[in-house]
Formats: C-alpha cells, structure tokens, sequence
C-alpha cells in the first residue's frame, strides 16, 4: 500500500489478458486500489498517460502499452482546519479512528460550517483536504457517540467505501428505548424521506433498504437497553427503526414522540430523563479489514458518562419497583 504522500507515482503494462479493453477498464485492473471515477479523472487531466500520450477512457489498448501516472494531490474544498478537542482512539498512516463526542456536527453544512469533527480533523492532519470529504466514509448523527473510522490515503478511502458498500463493516451500537421488549428481532423496512417534514426520515413503502437487528441488554421497568447492529447504514436507521417499533430512543428529540414519565417514577430518574436531551445512541464496536494488510480489525469504546448515569437510574428505579 502507498504510504502517505501529497504525491502519487504509478507505473504498469498492459498483458496479453487485458488487450482490447478501454483505458478505464485497464487502469482499473491495474491499479485496483483507486476508484473507477478518480482514475477516469486523472485520464481526462492527463495524470495518467499512456506511452507518454494523453487518451480518452474510452481508448482501447494493447499488449505492451506502458501507463504511468504522476498525479500531486491538491485540496479538494475550501474547509477551514481548526483545534477540536478529538478522542482518538486508534492512529497509523493508513486510519484514523475517533471516539465521536455528542453535540459535534460530523461534517460541515448549512448552518454548521466550523466546529465540525471534519474541520478538527483538517487541523489534526492539514493533508486530509486532499482527500474526499476528508476522509470520512460515513457519519454519525449530531449527537450519536462513538466510534467512526476515517482514511488517511486515497488507497484506504476506496478500500473502506467498498467495504462499506459490501456491508463487511460491522457495526455495534448501544441504546436505551422506552417501553420493555420481550426479545430481540430484526427490522426489514425500507427507508425514505418523511412525507411531511422533508429533515425527517420515515419508514415508507418504496425506499432504500434498510436492515436493522436487535437484542435486548437489560430490561427495567419502562425503558430497556438494546445491542442494535446494523447490515445497512442509511440515515437516521436506528432511530427511525426503533420509533417504527413503538420503542424509541430515550431523548431522542425528532422521533421520540411526546415526552412522558413511567409511573411511579423516582424523582432522580425523572430529573434524569427530564435532562437528557439527545437521543441514547452509542456506536460501540466498529470492525473491519485493514486496508494495507487484510487483517481484521476491531475497536470498542464504552458508553459515554450521561448513557452510564441513564442505565444507573433505570436500574436504581427497577429495585425500588421490584422491592429489592
């Protein structure tokens, strides 16, 4: 795998096996570990030439042709770095994994241009601009905790997007629902945006698949803490998934529905769940392949302090409900 570098060298010929095919089906076989579409850009930029010449994907080639590619990575947005405060709990050339913080905004957008886990992440390691969105191959909600793995080199990016399009990636989470399941399942249905409130998403008749499996952790009186892992990744899932269930997030503010105590509450849970005011969603588990060597991978983080306080209380509630 190519270390990290602003700059890229390439060099390969075309085999009898590959002869006939365009350009961009050729550049692919040879140089896998770069997407079709950034290796199309470089045939069009005239970074990638053949036999010193500059062609079109389309071009066909033949046995012998000589590629070469001498591309010097340049920032692809305007993303301004600045010094976040990152929980990172795994670093080498290749990766970058972060143990997300709530009230953190992942990627900047309208209305959230600075103080993104992305502009900490450009002061991190000012080189990331080189990369798509900086590396990020994909999110966590506002105020979701937990682990997030980001590329480091080009290699790496479209390493980790095929396995995340493969769904090898696995995905652990940890969350606390209102009302007590009687068992683990799994949610199959398809996602799309909601009908009415266009921010929202909604369960809906033709959407993108959406895969959600579930175990129930701990049972107390009214709410229970659930293992969710997830086969798909779309926006929103696990919340919409388990509101879909009648089992939404404690404090989830868009799909938690309308704020209500369980009977008999103590008053410490009661302050407790009147001041959590994010939804109860931990990513706790990430595991993959290591893009430079094959190896699988894993990290695990614990649930942050406000979800341990949370669980304490609802548990503390179930003994004094049970007479214990």
């Amino acid at each position: 795998m190519q270390p990290m570098s602003s700059q890229i060298s390439l060099k390969a010929e075309v085999t009898e096996q590959l002869s006939g095919n365009r350009l961009d089906q050729i550049a692919a076989k040879l140089f896998p570990e770069y997407s079709r579409a950034r290796l199309q850009s470089w045939i069009r930029d005239g970074a990638l030439l053949v036999n010193n010449k500059q062609l079109r994907p389309r071009d066909r080639l033949e046995t012998g042709d000589f590629l070469i590619v001498e591309v010097q990575l340049e920032s692809t947005e305007s993303w301004v770095a600045e010094q976040l405060p990152l929980d990172i709990v795994f670093e080498d050339e290749h990766l970058l994994v972060i143990n997300k913080a709530s009230d953190m905004v992942v990627h900047p957008a309208a209305g959230h241009q600075q103080g993104t886990l992305l502009n900490g992440i450009l002061y991190h390691h000012p080189t990331q601009n080189e990369l798509p969105r900086a590396g990020i191959v994909h999110r966590l909600d506002k105020d979701t905790t937990g682990l997030m793995v980001v590329a480091k080199t080009l290699i790496a990016h479209a390493d980790l997007v095929n396995q995340l399009q493969s769904r090898t990636v696995k995905r652990e989470y940890e969350a606390v629902v209102h009302g007590v399941l009687t068992g683990g399942g799994t949610v199959d249905s398809p996602l799309g945006r909601h009908s009415v409130n266009r921010k929202k998403r909604a369960v809906v008749e033709i959407g993108q698949e959406a895969i959600t499996h579930y175990r129930v952790i701990n049972r107390f009186r009214s709410h229970t803490q659930v293992q969710v892992n997830l086969e798909t990744g779309r926006t929103h899932q696990i919340r919409v998934h388990m509101a879909h269930l009648n089992h939404a997030l404690v404090g989830d503010p868009m799909y938690g529905g309308r704020f209500q105590l369980p009977a008999a509450c103590s008053p410490e849970l009661s302050d407790c769940l009147r001041g959590f005011k994010r939804q109860a969603l931990h990513a706790r588990k990430l595991e993959l392949v290591r893009p430079d060597s094959g190896e699988l991978i894993s990290w695990e983080v614990a649930i942050p302090a406000d979800m341990q306080e949370l669980i304490r209380q609802l548990r503390k509630d179930a003994e004094i409900g049970s007479g214990t």
